[in-house]
């Protein structure tokens, strides 16, 4: 693997991929992304743009960018950052085969479970595949495990329109090979990362930081895609309130059964999100704007990994399934 990064590609030039992207070519980077549609038309026409700062004095950068449709048109790549929700993944996992190189890195930036979850894991889970997020082994079978190295993003983006990211608050990209060694080429990874102007924490089981970040999203994000409610909404009402809380406790003895423990109380969690204030989670916005949800990435794999660590979770369990008939029924899943 790589330990330089010049040609990058962004697959998923969203607002997170947008934010990353922007970052990357800002470092020097030579950018291309994959896209589609009028996002596609935007990027080439305009460039990649990026808004931050504060409301009332709001910064655009625009950068150059590569953008196709075609991973061939865009061919090898040292470094290719996939930053798709995951109903998407299997589909832009059977496109990438063109933007592989023989030492290209993949780097993920996604929400929930992962299907590379296991790889590098050790104990008796090491390797397993999971089912609910890469059914048939697909994505796994298109993306050598050797390429892949982990990260949990801290940042909230939007698209404002296509091809204009705007960045809000948070700028911190968690990174970590999935077997936990700092290797040259993560360290590589980082120090562009840092230049992009990212602050980035290197972790030596990048699971824990995903398993940790999820435990929050699996509960607030699937409630209100059903209710509608805003994330106080949810958290005001004593009832639902602590029905989060049990479906929380049995990931947190997940954690703890797989080695990735937890040392924080679903109370806390829940304190961190009121900080917040009132906001629409993104499976909410998704469902509003009639978009495929993420379930199996942020409920399902829990399930799963519930059953492989034979703790049985009756909680988990009926919100997959509340949360799943109700996006069936609109076509969402």
């Amino acid at each position: 693997m790589t330990d330089h990064f010049e040609a990058v590609c962004v697959v998923g030039a969203g607002a997170i991929g947008g934010w990353v992207g922007a970052g990357l070519a800002r470092a020097g980077c030579t950018l291309s992304m994959l896209a589609r549609g009028a996002t596609l038309a935007a990027l080439q026409r305009d460039g990649l743009k990026l808004q931050s700062g504060p409301a009332d004095a709001l910064r655009t950068q625009t950068h150059p960018v590569r953008a196709s449709a075609s991973a061939h048109a865009l061919g090898p790549q040292d470094l290719v950052v996939v930053a798709v929700k995951a109903p998407a993944m299997r589909a832009v996992a059977l496109q990438l085969a063109p933007l592989l190189g023989p030492r290209t890195v993949v780097l993920t930036a996604m929400n929930g479970v992962p299907w590379w979850f296991l790889q590098g894991f050790g104990g008796p889970l090491q390797n397993r595949q999971l089912t609910t997020v890469d059914p048939a082994g697909e994505i796994a079978s298109a993306i050598d495990a050797h390429r892949i190295v982990g990260s949990v993003v801290h940042a909230s983006c939007s698209v404002s329109a296509p091809g204009l990211v705007c960045h809000g608050f948070g700028n911190k990209l968690i990174l970590g090979e999935p077997s936990g060694v700092r290797s040259t080429r993560v360290l590589a990874l980082a120090a562009l990362l840092e230049r992009a102007g990212f602050e980035v924490p290197l972790s030596d089981r990048i699971q824990s930081d995903i398993w940790f970040k999820l435990w929050g999203n699996m509960t607030m994000n699937p409630v209100s895609a059903i209710t509608g409610a805003t994330s106080s909404q949810v958290l005001d009402d004593d009832l639902v309130r602590h029905f989060c809380t049990r479906v929380m406790g049995e990931a947190k003895e997940i954690g703890a059964r797989m080695g990735i423990a937890i040392d924080q109380e679903p109370q806390d969690r829940h304190a961190v999100t009121r900080k917040l204030g009132s906001f629409k989670t993104s499976m909410l916005q998704d469902v509003e704007a009639g978009k495929a949800v993420e379930l199996d990435a942020l409920v399902g794999a829990v399930r799963e990994l519930g059953e492989l660590v034979q703790l049985p979770t009756p909680y988990t369990d009926a919100l997959l399934g509340l949360a799943r008939l109700h996006a069936r029924v609109r076509g969402l899943y």
